[in-house]
């Protein structure tokens, strides 16, 4: 017990009367009154002595603040007491985050009681077992008395006060405890959810977003002081740096799974490399913190650089038209709020922070911006799947129509050789009767054996010689010798039917990757390439082709490697560039890999048949 001295207050101090029809008053403005101590020097006796209690100062805002960290602040409120009350009270103060308090609770006989309470002490150490810091009201006077109380801490903390009936408290900590549960086990979930995601796909971006989600957990636990109560109720040491922890964990995550998300290295490299110097500054300076300086982790609101970058990016990507970033960018729009508002109260607009709303504005956006990621994730492998499917229907739709351009040009071909066919046949008859008329006329005519004979070996000459055309005339066909750019244009008209072609020619015996030998893959991010399921390599459909790196329209190289296939390398240079439109130079320099990769599969080549200009392709 302290004996109480006599203060003087210098104003007119508002006075908060207990009454049982009002279940609580919250202290805001001139209700209570502040004195900076600067030394951290000054006892009760002093402060409340004249001197020092003239220096009191009505509250210009509605919820004083310590924000001088180095100094030391005195409060104090003046209640009205009313021992004919029926129902009980207590005060309750909000802000978790307040190292140490002390009170100097008003007695009936003028002493008063000293009691310690903070996140310094261990949470047994609490007069009530809740989050918050509670103090019964000893209400068995009707006077109107002085209550006086010193905070120091190593953060700036809120000095929200609160007059409380005790069935009020019960009523709204039941609530309150309900809600968090449930805030927490939507955290829980939407992670349990993500994490089986993760083991099912293998895809990192749900890892992250686990990471991310606990992470927030973790923040918010770690200040609103369910942590201390259920977690480390002894470890008061850890309990003032573990939020810093949760903060640098989301901040990193929140980085990492924007980055996964939205495929920044491919959509904006140069956005994943700002991200990339955000990550490791905020690394650097956490580091420093942790080892040098544990007060620089009071400074929550850099936190905000990381949430602007990937804020920006998510605005940035959206705008490019990659649409699984709209939930992303909905999203973050409200976490940008809540921490705008947090960010706004912080530095002097504390009237901001009145009511449930505000004091937990940051816990509800958290919240609406969990739900609009897992929307976006989820709307993100909607477009993947949708964007597959129709991926599979032009595939399906070309098939279709290579089929359809192939009975066409077969059809043709049985034609041709049945006119040929026809033709030969009917010489070889008109030869017969020849044959037949030049036997009778042998006998006939013995002495002209000698000119028949050689009558004889001119036909058989003329027979093999049309023999011959009938078979290079087929040969022609089947080549496609004859095909001039454009009839070639019909079979591989564009850039996607030439990639086509490439894919089912690349991987007709089956996908193995070239990096771990896996056989699964998905469709990858470039048309018609292939991605790993196992180690994410993806392989585009021109790697390892004679197509890789060129810069020659890709359907005018499948024409070059034709001609020079068909015509066994003796087409020119300067023929190639007339015929395709292309500088000679160019020409040369791509025949020439043509002709040496013939000169290497010539071995090959003898054994190919009709499309044997397509073993060219592959390296």
């Amino acid at each position: 017990m302290i004996t109480g001295a006599a203060s003087f207050p210098a104003f007119a101090q508002k006075v908060v009367r207990v009454n049982d029809s009002i279940a609580q008053h919250i202290f805001i403005y001139d209700e209570v009154e502040v004195l900076r101590d600067t030394t951290n020097q000054l006892t009760f006796k002093q402060i409340t002595s004249r001197p020092y209690a003239d220096q009191f100062r009505p509250s210009t805002v509605s919820t004083p603040q310590t924000k001088d960290l180095n100094a030391a602040y005195w409060f104090r409120i003046k209640i009205r007491h009313n021992s004919k009350a029926d129902k009980k009270y207590l005060l309750e103060f909000f802000d978790q985050t307040i190292d140490d308090v002390t009170a100097y609770l008003p007695q009936k006989n003028g002493r008063y009681q000293v009691k310690h309470f903070g996140d310094r002490y261990d949470f047994e150490h609490r007069e009530v077992h809740h989050k918050n810091f509670e103090l019964y009201l000893q209400n068995d006077n009707d006077e109107a008395q002085l209550y006086y109380f010193r905070f120091k801490s190593s953060q700036i903390s809120d000095a929200i006060m609160v007059l409380r009936t005790v069935d009020w408290f019960i009523s709204y900590a039941l609530d309150e405890y309900f809600y968090f549960g449930i805030f927490y086990g939507m955290i829980l979930v939407f992670s349990f959810y993500n994490l089986i995601m993760f083991i099912a796909i293998r895809q990192k971006q749900y890892l992250y977003y686990v990471l991310y989600n606990l992470s927030v957990g973790f923040f918010e636990m770690s200040t609103d002081g369910i942590a201390y109560q259920y977690l480390w109720s002894s470890a008061s040491e850890w309990n003032q740096h573990a939020y810093a922890f949760a903060l640098y964990s989301t901040s990193i995550f929140a980085l990492l799974f924007t980055r996964e998300l939205l495929h920044i290295k491919v959509r904006a490299p140069q956005l994943n490399q700002l991200i990339l110097y955000v990550i490791g500054i905020r690394t650097a300076l956490f580091i420093y913190s942790l080892v040098f300086d544990h007060s620089l982790f009071t400074y929550k609101f850099v936190e905000f650089i990381p949430l602007a970058v990937a804020f920006g990016a998510g605005i940035y990507v959206y705008a490019k038209g990659y649409q699984p970033a709209r939930f992303f960018v909905l999203g973050y729009s409200f976490l940008f709020i809540g921490f705008t508002l947090k960010l706004v109260i912080m530095i002097g607009f504390s009237w901001l922070s009145i009511g449930v709303i505000g004091y937990y504005s940051l816990s509800f956006c958290f919240v609406l911006e969990m739900v609009f990621l897992s929307f976006a994730i989820g709307d993100k492998v909607r477009i993947l799947k949708h964007n597959k499917e129709k991926v599979q229907s032009q595939m399906i739709r070309q098939m279709a129509e290579n089929v359809k351009l192939k009975d066409h040009l077969n059809h043709q071909l049985e034609t041709k050789v049945e006119e040929r066919t026809k033709e030969v046949f009917h010489k070889s008859l008109i030869i017969e009767a020849k044959n037949a008329e030049l036997v009778a006329a042998n006998d006939r005519l013995l002495q002209q054996a000698e000119e028949i004979s050689r009558m004889n070996t001119l036909l058989e000459q003329d027979n093999q010689e049309l023999q011959t055309n009938v078979a290079k005339v087929t040969r022609d066909r089947v080549m496609s010798a004859d095909l001039d750019f454009e009839e070639f244009s019909k079979i591989y008209p564009d850039k996607e039917s030439c990639n086509l072609f490439l894919s089912d020619l690349k991987w007709k015996d089956g996908y193995t990757c070239r990096k771990c030998k896996n056989t699964h893959y998905y469709i990858g991010h470039i048309p018609y390439s292939r991605r790993c399921s196992k180690c994410g390599y993806e392989e585009s459909v021109t790697t390892y082709t004679i197509f890789q790196n060129t810069r020659i329209p890709i359907n005018k190289a499948f024409y070059m490697i034709f001609l020079i296939y068909s015509t066994k390398g003796k087409i020119s240079s300067h023929r190639l560039a007339e015929i395709l439109n292309i500088r000679q130079s160019t020409c040369w320099t791509y025949g020439s890999k043509i002709k040496l990769i013939m000169e290497e599969r010539k071995t090959i080549l003898k054994k190919a048949n009709k499309n044997g200009w397509s073993q060219l392709v592959l390296d």
